[in-house]
């Protein structure tokens, strides 16, 4: 699956659409004019009759089979810096599924005629930006007509994959090791929520290789977890406090009585701009209710009322109750620092004001201090290193559309070239200005 366990995933888990991308539907309809004008001439029996050529000058032009020509075919991202390598995996299956040809309605797979070499999902490449010095990904040799088609879809892949993979591992550098929601299901086709969580927790993989942490991963839609064994998490909606009224405590107290314990109790507070507020207001409640339950000795069903977090998710244009206006809309509104650290004062500081025996007071008090804030709501790279910068009481960051970004330095721009043509049974290089054979040390032969 990953370059973490040295295995791979197979269309057991893609499930291509293999009919349909055999026939070209999922490719730039050059790569099929191609293909068909090469088995013209192959069924001709074309040879080379061409005037120029760029051919070594020791290599005879002569009785080359066009129309069978075999090449070599590199394919590599010009992100500047280095790129999380993600979409190997089903670049792969569809090589595997879809190389061939049409023989009628009959399909000829001649898959295992190719030579494919590959790094693994999860592995880290470098780049200048210039073609010349790219670590290629994938590469592969064999007749060209074949595995034409299978151009666009695996580039497409191996971009989205990659793009959504390193933009991840930027936000976890910039978050410290701190714990990342993957929050933008709700900014992008259903259809592509597999392939994005499997991206997500491949870069979570890679941080944690790289800097010795133990982050887990978290997503929100079951489809994010779908290629690698996880599953979606969240806690309430402001749609399920305007359920209650706007009483988020009583929303609160009954997804904790109905919800199964082991799904984490995460107050959403800012639906009525007064997160000090209602968080206070959560936390008495249900801390209320688990003192009443342990001094039952029911511990199991206390369990369900522990709070873990308050979560704020403050519109940008709007300002918190809390927060004192300095005449500064960054310093105002939405997420700001200031509503994270009134916050934080809210619940270390909660427990002195509550009626409870004195055998519970130290108690009480850790239950409120142990409570994390997640924030979310326009949370990128930048905010959150600011927030660090500041030390921001923030413990959690969940994190949106951003992780989508293509735009200036996030940019993941795959491309495949041609750079090498068999020529009676050598191999030669043969690339466009600009091209060149490439290599990378991490290319291992899959077939």
């Amino acid at each position: 699956m990953t370059i973490f366990n040295l295995s791979r995933l197979t269309n057991e888990t893609f499930k291509l659409d293999i009919e349909r991308m055999r026939r070209g539907w999922y490719s730039d309809k050059y790569f099929e004019n191609i293909g068909r004008m090469l088995s013209a001439l192959a069924s001709e029996k074309y040879v080379y009759s061409g005037q120029q050529n760029n051919l070594p000058a020791d290599v005879s032009p002569e009785q080359i089979a066009v129309g069978d020509i075999e090449v070599e075919m590199q394919w590599f991202t010009r992100r500047l810096g280095n790129t999380i390598v993600v979409g190997i995996d089903k670049s792969l299956a569809m090589l595997k599924h879809c190389t061939g040809y049409w023989d009628g309605e009959n399909f000829v797979d001649t898959s295992d005629k190719l030579e494919v070499w590959a790094v693994h999902d999860g592995a880290v490449v470098q780049s200048d930006g210039n073609p010349l010095n790219a670590e290629p990904v994938i590469k592969v040799r064999g007749r060209y007509r074949d595995f034409a088609l299978l151009e666009t879809p695996s580039l497409g892949v191996l971009t989205r994959s990659s793009r959504v993979a390193t933009n991840v591992y930027e936000t976890l550098t910039a978050a410290r090791g701190k714990p990342v929601l993957f929050f933008p299901a709700r900014f992008d086709m259903h259809e592509v929520q597999a392939a994005d969580g499997y991206a997500y927790n491949l870069a979570i993989k890679r941080f944690n290789s790289d800097f010795s942490h133990e982050i887990s991963s978290y997503v929100s839609t079951d489809a994010q977890g779908d290629w690698w064994g996880g599953a979606g998490g969240g806690t309430i909606a402001h749609a399920a406090i305007a359920s209650f009224l706007g009483d988020t405590a009583e929303a609160m107290m009954q997804f904790a009585r109905i919800l199964p314990a082991g799904i984490p109790r995460i107050a959403l507070v800012d639906f009525n701009n007064d997160s000090v507020g209602d968080t206070l207001r959560v936390m008495e409640r249900m801390f209320a209710k688990y003192k009443e339950l342990c001094d039952l000795g029911d511990e199991a069903e206390a369990s369900k009322y522990i709070l873990y977090g308050v979560r704020l998710d403050t519109s940008g244009s709007l300002r918190d109750v809390s927060v004192e206006p300095l005449g500064d809309p960054a310093l105002d509104l939405g997420v700001n620092p200031r509503l994270v650290f009134n916050v934080r004062q809210g619940l270390d500081s909660a427990s002195e004001n509550w009626s409870i025996p004195p055998v519970w007071k130290d108690a009480a008090r850790e239950y409120c201090r142990n409570v994390k804030i997640v924030v979310s709501g326009g949370f990128a790279p930048e905010k959150i290193r600011k927030f660090e910068k500041l030390g921001v009481p923030a413990d959690i960051y969940a994190v949106g559309s951003w992780l989508f970004n293509n735009n200036g330095g996030t940019v993941t721009d795959y491309t495949a070239d041609v750079v090498r043509v068999k020529i009676h049974g050598e191999w030669v290089d043969m690339a466009k200005i600009g091209r060149r054979p490439l290599a990378n040390e991490n290319l291992e032969r899959v077939w």
